[in-house]
């Protein structure tokens, strides 16, 4: 079972993040996740702004699953304002998309995200991406938080 921290999870696709849920209870992912549903609000509990305001602005999340095609502000936006400030810069960003774009490949690895993961149609396929995931992400890898 992996926890260590909350996972923040920025999806406007109500079926995506139930599948999504899913896919870390059935790999025994325990992680608190913070869901979110469009740019800003992602962008309100990073800088606990906005109705989040009253949130620990130091409890920050251990890794985001950043969806790019998102209302209000849209994914890239978030991920450029993620790494334009110091106390977010960095935090692991997993870009988690449908998106078959190379523009969005490249804009993604431009502005600074960690990882770029389409995400497969297959729910089997789904879950297995999710497992190894959590296994880097969460496991294996030494973020910079973790020495903070």
């Amino acid at each position: 079972m992996i926890s260590k921290g909350t996972i923040l999870l920025v999806e406007d696709n109500r079926d995506d993040e139930l599948l999504t849920l899913r896919a870390f209870q059935k790999n025994r992912i325990a992680n608190p996740i913070a869901a979110v549903r469009d740019g800003q609000e992602a962008l309100d509990y990073l800088f606990a702004t906005g109705s989040y305001a009253e949130r620990d602005q130091d409890d920050l999340p251990v890794i985001i699953l950043l969806d790019l095609k998102l209302p209000k502000v849209n994914g890239l936006e978030v991920l450029k304002e993620i790494r334009s400030n110091e106390r977010t810069r960095v935090i692991p960003v997993i870009i988690l998309t449908t998106s078959v774009e190379d523009e969005d490949v490249i804009g993604s690895y431009a502005l600074g995200a960690n990882s770029y993961i389409r995400k497969p149609v297959d729910f089997t396929e789904f879950v297995e991406a999710v497992r190894t995931l959590g296994n880097y992400w969460l496991l294996l890898n030494t973020s910079p938080q973790s020495r903070i």
